[in-house]
Parts: structure tokens; C-alpha cells; sequence
């Protein structure tokens, strides 16, 4: 087939917060250089950073402090974050929402005397999550889309899939990326001086999940198969309370916003008993791990709702003041026959966000020269455990670090830089291979791998359930790569973009559950039953996952190095803070 080819200077792919910040910002640093998004979906109208509906954790109140908002960053992650990076992320998004109030537009809610109002978030010392009622990343993303569509400069590559990141023809910087245009099924590759890695998460290899089905891990598919080194891939965020409507419905998984625990709500198991206090003082505030572990034990025990999870009780806060304050949560819910303000609504752990990642510096840049990452495709910000409310503030601060960083690398390393023409074949051909076999039953082993991860790479996870699940993996991929598609046409071929998904999906898996054996004790949101102790804070360290020669994937790990404070320290003030 032919391969159709494009240059661009700055591409960006996914269009998310980091994707678009990334965008204006590239675009406000030199506006004569051509920055195109590509994105799987739509501009505005797809990726994570439009799902939010918590809020944006910024110290802004005088009675709070970066210092304050970085130790709860580092302690909710287990010591196990990147402090660079996390100091990074708190001090920067001080800047960061300013500039979304006052350039890009967005309008959060606010106090009586018209500061920006901070609600309470579990795993804070603070109430610092800033908002727009429960919908703040539709406020986020629809002030910021406005933003890029008045600026011809920024180029929009809507509909097109990014599935190969490909080096240059010496093998030591990157060339471009490889799409498939989904609405004509014709591949390109686009030659560009910078890349921006934002396609986001999207862990729905388990059964429970939060994000859309189209997200498939694709953008740390593509950068382990380069050899890029990956960070943390054994933390994977449950959050605690994803709606439980039963088995035929895409909206069970979707979250119910933190914070709903954060203003007092009660969980209760299927005996109708508030249990949080069974597992921590801090009852339904607790960590997201945390609550989330607990709600897993209730449902082991047998403790469960009608469709086998638990309750989140709302109505004793009073059914209008819930209405009022989380107003697009009380509508999800009725749409699925539930009464969140004067009720019980069913919840369940729900697989949510992944701390693990590419490694980057704070800067936002690799190992691999003309590659930057930024949102979710990074890695190190939260360690073990995300706070809520950091999430977009991490995308939002990565994104534009990464849009001022790009024009700069341009004008130091200037010129496109050819292919490795050989790599480029095989990844045309990999992208094609589902039409070189019989078809066969996808949505069979999309199931099978919802039940694997669930299983035996879940919330509670052990050496035997791992080594069950990676066997079971591999058979799933080996039944995937001799299953193959309808050829019927490429042009929006869906079930072409299944397969894809469900081959990203089984490389991740794999990667997340190598990782979760190398780490042979409990931090966050990764618990071993059969190495339940955190280990010796002082001496932590994360997993490494690179691919080698031979596909084969090396399981590292290397010390966290404490450059701010220590465990057992607590930062005061920035005079600690060493430069």
C-alpha cells in the first residue's frame, strides 16, 4: 500500500490538558513554527482531562503553602515520587491556574469574598481542590479548545491514530510518528523536529474502568517498543467509587468525584454498616488506595450490594445541598436509575488512573532526543498514589513546560531527521497484520483479559495470582496474533482499531504485572497480600521496565533520590527547598 508522508515542527500527540496547554504555549513561543495536533478522536471532544469532574489542587489560600501541598504530594505518594518533578508540579500550578482564569478563560467557582473556593479532598492536610461545580474538566477543556481553534498557526490532525513512534535513520534521535487516518484507513507518517507524547492513559484492561473505551495505553505501548525505560508501571490507581450499574452498561466503571467522601459522604457495605472505620482512622478521607482496599475486603467477604459492590450514602447532608453542590454527579446517577441526594448508590473500585509511565525530567524531556512527554504518558510526579485534584494540575503544568521547552530544542538542534526506513516498513506491516489472518472473536478476548487483570493484577494482587495472570496474558496475545479482522475496508474500520486496542492492552498488562512481582512490598495503590509492609522508606526504590534485543523486557529498579526532603523530615518553608 502507499505510505503517505507529512512534515510538521512541533507534533503533538493526543489533546488532552498537556496536548493543548502544550499546544498554545509552542505556538505563543514562536509563532512561525508549525505545531499540528493529532488526536484519536476530536478536539474538545475526546481524551481524560475533559472527564474530570474533582478539581485542580493548587496552595493558593494564606493558610496553605507549596511546602504543605508538596509534603501531602510526597507522603500520598509513599516517598516514592520524583521530587524534581513533584516540586515542579505544586509550585507551578500556582501560575498555571492563574493563566487558565485569566488567558484561557476558564471560570471556577468561588467564595463570598472572590477567591477561588478550595473544596476537601481525601489524603490532604488542606482544602485546595479549586473547581467549577463537579464538571471541571469540561470547563478546562472547552476554554482551552477555544483557545487553539483561534489560532490558525496550531494545526489539527483530528481522527488519526498514533501507533508507532519512529527513530531516526542513525538510531539516535526520533524521527516521527506513524498514524492511521481512521476515517480513510490510509497510514502516514509525519516527520517532525519535536514530538510531544500526551495520548494519556486509558487502563481499561480491567474489568472496572473509568476512561472511554477508545483509550488503550497506545502512547506507552509505542514508547516501550522503541526502548524507552518506563517508571512505576506496577501503580495503578483504583479509584474508590466508580458507579455500579450492572453488567450491561458502559457506564458502570465511571467515576462519582472524590469529592462526595471529601464533604462527608458514607460508605456502607451490602449489611447497610458505615465500615471505613474498620480500616482507618481517617474513615471515607482516606488515601484512594486506601478506601479502595477496604472496599475490596468488604466484597471478598461477601459484604456486597445487589450488583456485588458497596453504597455511597449521600442524603444525610441534606438531599438539596447535595443537589446543589454536585449537581452533574446527581444527574449521572439518576440517568442510571440511582437517587445520589436522597439515597443509596451503588459503587465499586474502578481502575482510574496510572502513576507509571515514561521517565522524564522536569523539563519534560527523554532519553530520546526530540521526545517529550507530558500528562499521564509521564511518570514520577505521584509515586505510589495520586492525590485527586493533581491529575489535571499535572497535565496542565507538564503541557505548557513542554510547549515552552520544544521551540527552544528546535532552535538548538534545527532540521527534520530522516527515518530508519527499515522500522517504518515493519511497523506498516504490524499495523496491517489482524488483515493477514481469519477472523476470529475479539470481544471473547477482550473478556478474557478484563477477568485476568481484575483477577490476578487487581486491587490485592500476590506471586501466585501474578505468575497465573502473566501466563494467562501471554495466551491471550498469542490468540490475539493468530485472530484477525473482516477485510472489509479500512475506512472507519472499528474493529481494526479493537484489535489495536486489545495489542496495546496486552503489552501494558504485561509490563504492569512483571513490574507489581519485581516490587515485593505494598506502597499505594500497589498492595502484595504476601509482602503487605511498605518496606524501609529511607531506602525506597521504583521499578525500571525497558525493552531489550529480542522483545525481551528487562525488570530493573533504582533508589529514589530524596533532593528535597527525607523520610521522617517535613518541609517547612522554601528556604528549604535547595536550588
Amino acid at each position: 500500500m502507499t505510505l503517505e508522508r507529512a512534515k510538521t515542527d512541533i507534533l503533538i500527540l493526543g489533546s488532552g490538558g498537556a496536548g493543548l496547554f502544550a499546544a498554545l504555549h509552542a505556538h505563543a513561543s514562536n509563532s512561525d513554527l508549525d505545531v499540528t495536533i493529532a488526536t484519536k478522536g476530536l478536539i474538545g471532544k475526546c481524551g481524560c482531562t475533559r472527564m474530570v469532574q474533582g478539581g485542580y489542587n493548587v496552595a493558593l489560600n494564606p493558610g496553605d503553602s507549596v511546602e504543605r501541598h508538596f509534603m501531602d504530594t510526597i507522603e500520598g505518594g509513599k516517598w516514592l515520587p520524583n521530587q524534581e518533578l513533584a516540586w515542579t508540579l505544586v509550585t507551578k500550578a500556582v501560575e498555571r491556574v492563574r493563566e487558565l482564569e485569566n488567558e484561557v478563560g476558564c471560570f471556577f467557582d468561588r467564595n463570598a469574598d472572590g477567591t477561588l473556593h478550595g473544596k476537601a479532598f481525601a489524603g490532604q492536610t488542606f482544602d485546595r481542590t479549586v473547581h467549577k461545580g463537579d464538571l471541571t474538566g469540561i470547563e478546562i477543556i472547552n476554554r482551552l479548545m477555544e483557545q487553539v481553534w483561534a489560532r490558525p498557526g496550531i494545526r489539527h490532525l483530528e481522527e488519526h491514530r498514533a501507533v508507532a513512534l519512529i527513530p531516526s535513520k542513525e538510531g539516535r534521535s526520533l524521527s516521527g510518528v506513524l498514524f492511521i487516518d481512521i476515517r480513510t484507513g490510509n497510514l502516514l507518517f509525519v516527520e517532525a523536529k519535536a514530538v510531544l507524547l500526551s495520548t494519556g492513559g486509558g487502563p481499561t484492561m480491567y474489568r472496572y474502568h473509568t476512561p472511554s473505551g477508545d483509550k488503550s495505553m497506545d502512547g506507552l505501548a509505542m514508547a516501550l517498543r522503541i526502548g524507552l525505560p518506563l517508571r512505576d508501571m506496577e501503580m495503578m490507581q483504583f479509584h474508590p467509587t466508580g458507579l455500579l450499574a450492572g453488567p450491561d452498561t458502559r457506564m458502570t466503571g465511571t467515576v462519582l468525584e472524590e469529592g462526595l467522601r471529601g464533604a462527608g459522604g458514607h460508605l456502607l457495605n451490602g449489611e447497610m454498616t458505615r465500615f471505613m472505620g474498620d480500616y482507618d482512622p481517617r474513615l471515607e478521607r482516606a488515601t484512594r488506595d486506601v478506601v479502595s482496599r477496604s472496599i475490596y475486603a468488604e466484597m471478598k467477604a461477601g459484604r456486597t450490594s445487589p450488583n456485588g459492590g458497596v453504597y455511597i450514602k449521600m442524603s444525610h447532608l441534606g438531599p438539596k445541598e447535595v443537589t446543589k453542590k454536585f449537581k452533574g454527579m446527581v444527574d449521572r446517577c439518576r440517568d442510571c436509575g440511582f437517587d445520589l441526594a436522597g439515597g443509596l448508590v451503588e459503587v465499586v473500585p474502578t481502575a482510574h488512573y496510572f502513576m507509571g509511565g515514561v521517565i522524564c525530567a522536569a523539563d519534560t524531556a527523554t532519553e530520546l532526543p526530540g521526545l517529550f512527554v507530558a500528562g499521564e504518558d509521564a511518570s514520577g510526579m505521584h509515586g505510589a498514589n495520586r492525590l485527586g485534584g493533581n491529575g489535571v494540575a499535572n497535565s496542565t503544568v507538564f503541557g505548557g513546560i513542554a510547549g515552552n521547552v520544544m521551540p527552544a530544542w528546535i532552535a538548538a538542534n534545527p532540521g527534520h531527521r530522516r527515518p530508519d526506513e527499515d522500522i517504518l516498513t515493519a511497523e506498516v506491516g504490524r499495523s496491517l497484520h489482524p488483515y493477514t489472518r481469519n477472523p476470529g472473536d475479539l470481544n471473547r478476548l477482550r473478556e478474557k483479559l478484563l477477568d485476568i487483570m481484575w483477577d490476578d493484577v487487581g486491587v490485592v494482587r500476590d506471586k501466585a495470582g501474578l505468575e497465573r495472570g502473566l501466563a494467562r496474558l501471554d495466551d491471550v496475545e498469542a490468540e490475539l496474533l493468530n485472530t484477525g479482522i473482516e477485510n472489509n475496508g479500512r475506512s472507519f474500520n472499528l474493529t481494526w482499531h479493537d484489535w489495536l486496542n486489545l495489542r496495546s492492552l496486552c503489552e501494558t498488562s504485561r509490563v504492569i504485572a512483571l513490574a507489581a512481582t519485581k516490587r515485593e512490598n505494598s506502597r499505594g495503590a500497589h498492595y502484595r497480600s504476601d509482602f503487605p509492609d511498605a518496606g524501609d522508606l529511607a531506602t525506597s526504590r521504583f521499578t525500571v521496565v525497558r525493552k531489550m534485543a529480542g522483545d525481551r523486557l528487562e525488570i530493573t529498579d533504582e533508589p529514589v533520590q530524596f533532593t528535597h526532603v527525607k523520610p521522617g523530615e517535613t518541609l517547612l518553608n522554601s528556604s528549604e527547598i535547595q536550588e
